[in-house]
C-alpha cells in the first residue's frame, strides 16, 4: 500500500510540473518617442502605480537590473529596473510630474507591454 502511494505522489507531482507554466522572465526593455516597450516570455502578474508624478510598475517577473533615459518632449525621463521582494520594479522619473498608461498584448508567443508617458 505504501509503494502505490508513493507512486501516486510521484505521478501527481510529475503531472503538476508539467502544467505548471514557466515563471515570467523579463527579456528586454526598449525605448519609444513616448514611453517605453517591455517585453517578457509570458504574461506576468503587473500592478501599476503613478506615484508623487512618477510611474511605478511591479511585475512578477526576473530579469536582470537596468536603467537608462528617454526623452519626452526634448526633456529627460529617467527609468529604472530592479530586483524587489515582489519581483521586478520599473519604475520611471522626471524632473516634472508625469502621468502614464500601459497596455499588453501578445505578439509572436510573447508579451508586450506598451508604457507611454506624458507630463501632467
Amino acid at each position: 500500500m505504501a509503494s502505490l502511494a508513493i507512486v501516486g505522489v510521484m505521478v501527481g507531482l510529475m503531472i503538476g510540473r508539467l502544467t505548471t507554466p514557466d515563471p515570467s522572465e523579463l527579456q528586454q526593455v526598449e525605448v519609444t518617442n513616448d514611453g517605453l516597450v517591455v517585453w517578457f516570455n509570458n504574461e506576468p502578474k503587473t500592478h501599476g502605480e503613478i506615484v508623487d508624478g512618477s510611474i511605478a510598475l511591479l511585475f512578477e517577473a526576473q530579469g536582470k537590473a537596468q536603467q537608462g533615459q528617454l526623452k519626452l518632449n526634448d526633456k529627460s525621463v529617467n527609468w529604472r529596473v530592479r530586483s524587489s521582494d515582489g519581483g521586478l520594479l520599473l519604475t520611471a522619473v522626471a524632473a516634472r510630474p508625469l502621468q502614464g498608461e500601459w497596455t499588453g498584448s501578445e505578439v509572436d508567443d510573447r508579451w508586450r507591454l506598451e508604457i507611454h508617458l506624458r507630463e501632467q
